[in-house]
């Protein structure tokens, strides 16, 4: 399986999470939708590293808004 760290939709909407948690107040779950919206696919919890990359990338803005 390739992983979607090699995928530009990802990378984007990785790149973007921040800013979307932070204006919307979105929960992991709605960051998790929106990142499969953004990335067009239907989910990647499976994807281990892109899954790692999308929690730290979460979880390093739950103190942001402290």
């Amino acid at each position: 399986m390739i992983s979607l760290l090699q995928s530009p939709a990802f990378i984007s909407a990785i790149q973007g999470l921040q800013e979307f948690v932070l204006d919307m107040n979105a929960d992991i779950d709605m960051a998790y939708d929106w990142v499969c919206d953004q990335a067009e696919c239907s989910s990647f919890v499976a994807d281990g590293p892109a899954w790692d990359l999308f929690y730290d990338m979460w979880d390093a803005t739950q103190n942001l808004d402290d």
